[in-house]
Parts: C-alpha cells; sequence; structure tokens
C-alpha cells in the first residue's frame, strides 16, 4: 500500500503487523462449532463441488459459492493461505443428454458453459480457484480409485458391465447426514445423477463406472471394465485425492448434496486410500423464491443475466445473497434487490465522503492481505468469525457508519476508518457503485449525513422532517434531485 499512495502522492500510512484469527464455522459431520485452521499448520486446503455444466447456473447454485468465497476471503484476511479446489463436472447424465439435444460434441458444449459460469463468477467477484479440475481430464484417476475399491472387496461389476460400489462395506455410511436408518428406494434421489436402471445388489449402492450404452453416442472412455464413464460421485473424490490428498481440511457445497453425494464420496475415498478424506464440512442452505421453491416451470429460477435483464447489478445480487445467514434458507426477492442497491449506495458514500477527507487511494485485496485492519469495524470482523454471520456484520457496518461524523475524525481516524471499511468490504467481496464525481470527490460530509436523513425520512413517510432537511440543505447551496432508485446531490447554481 505505500507503493501505491507513493506513486499517486497520497499520505503514506503506517504499516500494521497482519491479523491472525480464527475463524469458527458449524461443521455438519460433528454436528458442533469447530474452527478453520490448517491441519499443516500452514495452508488451509479445501474442496467446493463445483457446477455441471449443461446450462447457465442459478443464483441458488451461486448462494453456494459466494458462501465459500466469503470463507475463503475471511480466512486469508485472517492471515492463513488457502489452497482453494473447485471442479468443473464435464460428464455426466445431463451434460450428455443435452449436449446430443444441441448437436454438439461434448467438450464443445461444456466448453460453452464452462465460460458463460467463469463470467459469472467474475461479474459476482468471487475469488477464481488455485485449481480448477474437470472429470474428463482426470479418467484415468477415476478408474485408478475403483481398482482400489475392487482390490479392497468394497466393489463389484454387474451383468451389464457396469461397477458398484458396497454401501454395505463401510459401516460409517451415513454418518455425515447423522441417519442412522435410511429407507431408500429407486427414484428417491434423482440429484444422484446415477438413477439409470443398472442391475446392482442393493437399492442403496451407487454407480462407480457406468457402462456405455447406445445413447450415450460418442461419449465413452476405455477401461479395464469395458467402454464407459465415470459415477458422478467418483469424480469429485478422485480430483480431491489427486490435489488435496487422502486427508485434506474441509469440504464444501450446498445441502441438497449432503445424501447422498457427500455421503458417497467420504464412503469410496476412505475406502480406496487409508485416509480420513475431510476433516470439516461446510453446507450452505437453500434458497427460496417469492416464499417458495426455485422452478422452471413457475418461471422464477433465475439466473445472473435474468436479473441484469431486469436491471440489476451483480454486486446487488451479491449482496443479497449474502443478506442471510448461509445456513438459514434465504427468501429471496426482486424487492430485497432493491433494498440491496440502497444499502450499497449508502456504503458507497460513507466511502466516498473518507476517501474525499483523507485523499486516500482504495487499497487493493492482496494489500489488505498483509496490511488490512478492520480499525472501528474490530466488532464487525469478530462478529464473521462466528460461523460467518454476515448478517450480523452488516449490521456491525452500518452501525459504525450511522455513528461517524467524518468532518470531525482525526487523521489517523480517518485512515483507520477508510481501511477499516475496505477490509471489511473485501471480507464479504463487496463491490461499491460508482457515485457520480461530484458527489464522491466534492460534496462535505455534513452534506452527505443530511441528504442520507432526508431521504431515509422520506422512505419512512415523514414529509414534515424531509421538507425541512431539503430546505436545510438549500440554504447550504445543494439541491436534492429525486430518483426512483435514490437522489443525487448538486451544488444550487449547478
Amino acid at each position: 500500500m505505500q507503493s501505491i499512495a507513493k506513486c499517486l502522492g497520497l499520505p503514506i500510512l503506517a504499516i500494521p503487523p497482519p491479523l491472525m484469527t480464527v475463524l469458527k464455522i458449524h461443521d455438519t459431520l460433528s454436528g458442533k462449532s469447530a474452527p478453520v485452521i490448517p491441519s499443516d499448520g500452514q495452508t488451509l486446503r479445501f474442496y467446493c463441488c463445483g457446477p455441471t455444466v449443461y446450462g447457465p447456473a442459478h443464483i441458488g447454485n451461486f448462494r453456494t459459492f459466494i458462501s465459500q468465497d466469503v470463507m475463503r476471503r475471511v480466512i486469508e484476511l485472517g492471515g492463513t493461505a488457502t489452497r482453494h479446489v473447485r471442479n468443473i463436472t464435464d460428464v455426466d447424465d445431463k451434460t450428455i443428454r443435452d449436449s446430443q439435444a444441441a448437436g454438439k460434441s461434448l467438450i464443445a458444449f461444456t466448453d460453452f458453459w464452462t465460460a458463460q459460469f467463469h463470467n459469472d463468477c467474475e461479474a459476482l467477484n468471487l475469488l477464481p480457484p488455485h485449481i480448477e479440475p474437470r472429470a474428463t481430464a482426470h479418467i484415468p484417476h477415476q478408474i485408478a480409485m475403483i481398482q482400489e475399491l475392487l482390490d479392497r472387496d468394497h466393489a463389484y461389476q454387474s451383468g451389464d458391465g457396469s461397477l458398484y460400489f458396497r454401501v454395505s462395506s463401510f459401516p460409517q455410511y451415513g454418518r455425515l447426514s447423522h441417519l442412522e436408518e435410511r429407507e431408500l428406494r429407486p427414484g428417491t434421489a434423482p440429484s444422484a445423477n446415477d438413477s439409470d436402471e443398472y442391475s446392482k445388489d442393493s437399492v442403496a449402492d451407487f454407480a462407480l463406472w457406468k457402462a456405455w450404452k447406445p445413447e450415450d453416442g460418442e461419449n465413452k472412455w476405455d477401461s479395464p471394465w469395458g467402454m464407459g464413464r465415470p459415477g458422478w460421485h467418483l469424480e469429485c473424490s478422485a480430483m480431491a485425492l489427486e490435489y488435496l490428498g487422502e486427508d485434506f481440511d474441509l469440504h464444501s457445497g450446498g445441502v441438497d448434496l449432503i445424501f447422498p453425494h457427500h455421503e458417497n464420496e467420504i464412503a469410496q475415498s476412505c475406502c480406496s486410500t487409508h485416509g480420513g478424506f475431510a476433516r470439516l464440512w461446510m453446507h450452505a442452505a437453500h434458497l427460496m423464491v417469492d416464499g417458495g421453491k426455485m422452478s422452471k416451470s413457475l418461471g422464477n429460477l433465475y439466473t445472473l443475466d435474468d436479473l441484469k435483464h431486469r436491471g440489476y447489478s451483480a454486486a446487488e445480487v451479491r449482496y443479497t445473497l449474502l443478506s442471510g445467514h448461509y445456513r438459514q434458507p434465504l427468501n429471496f426477492t426482486l424487492h430485497s434487490l432493491d433494498s440491496s442497491r440502497q444499502a450499497l449506495i449508502k456504503l458507497a458514500r460513507f466511502e466516498a465522503a473518507l476517501r474525499a477527507k483523507a485523499l486516500l487511494a482504495a487499497p487493493l485485496y492482496k494489500d489488505l492481505l498483509h496490511h488490512g485492519q478492520p480499525g472501528p469495524f474490530e466488532a464487525a470482523w469478530g462478529v464473521l468469525q462466528e460461523d460467518l454471520n454476515v448478517p450480523g456484520t452488516l449490521g456491525k457496518i452500518f452501525g459504525v457508519i450511522n455513528s461517524t461524523k467524518v468532518d470531525q475524525l482525526s487523521v489517523e481516524e480517518l485512515s483507520a476508518t477508510f481501511i477499516g471499511l475496505h477490509f471489511m468490504l473485501a471480507a464479504i467481496g463487496i463491490q461499491l457503485p460508482d457515485l457520480p464525481t461530484t458527489e464522491a470527490l466534492e460534496i462535505p460530509g455534513e452534506i452527505l449525513e443530511l441528504a442520507e436523513q432526508r431521504w431515509n425520512a422520506k422512505q419512512a413517510k415523514d414529509w414534515a422532517t424531509a421538507d425541512t432537511l431539503r430546505k436545510q440543505l438549500e440554504s447550504l447551496g445543494w439541491l436534492i434531485k429525486d430518483r426512483k432508485d435514490g437522489y443525487d446531490i448538486v451544488p444550487v447554481n449547478a
């Protein structure tokens, strides 16, 4: 940060030491709060189940990816390095079915949707994973894992050539979902992606390798057991093993993956290695829309592009998806996007007032990793350490904003508040909207505060207070021009 300030001719701040804090999350496996610390004392290694690239990811998917992103940011800003692996599922029943319906090769079809996913991730300000393996690039790794399971008598081949994991061979099966007995029937878990009618010994057993069928077309790979393709569950286990080892720190995904996908990952991974697979498990809850389930038939399965076409920004979508605790279902509405817009504008105005007064350049994420401190937002940072409580954190941030008189801050207080605000925004990945140049650089903090009070009074339909504040602003030389989504402040003679 010193080099940035020097280049811009800005005040040089004293560089504080990096933070060393520890995040605690609710561990699905133990059902208890657990510290998220690297087992090797150096780098936290974690795996996130990525998208199946047969179409655009919807906002429910991105709620999970955003919660994972915040987790990584909090760990890194807290002083711990990470190794983030998130896979791309580019072969399964859906990708094969839809690529053939589109008349495209599997690779051309999945490349297109992978690029779309990456574009959405960038727009939503998601940190890219350090490693992003594709399932089709790891077929040999999956074959090797199946062979190990066969050698250890945890797998078998059915009459049609498919191979299955024998669930009865793993007594710990079901420990993640905390159900000792489970009634399993064909078709009860369509999300498993292995509901094809292959012959198997038990309904609980799941596919490791699916024998080729004519409807698979050219989508097949050679193996010791004949042509076919890997089972969906196996892909993640093989890629996690390759890049994180037999034991790693944390595995994450949506609650819909706890059973059967993550249960199956644990079983096949533990039975094919000498390790214990993931030590901690983090799961994000479902997203509802207008109080109900998201569904294509209901027309409420929104993608980022859908919401952009309605006039909303990616930053507003991200803020909305963070507005509820990740472990609680969140009800998404278009009105909630409007509320997020106002919150972002308020944050932007406060940041602009600090920047104009302190003459500081906004720090980059990499600078904050080494020299960032929450400053007066320490309470907000503390709340975030407790199971990623973003709603509580936002409440603390706005508490500081509402109680801060920018014009009354000392130089040291201005610097600490400015850096602290950017530290907290980086922790939750919030990007502020642009404000008019005159508002960002020339409007005094007192005027910004009066304008915000007037806007809040108007929103509360306190017309008398709003009118009094409007006249007060005019007497000070400033006019308020209302918009549908906010307001602008301009000099009287502009």
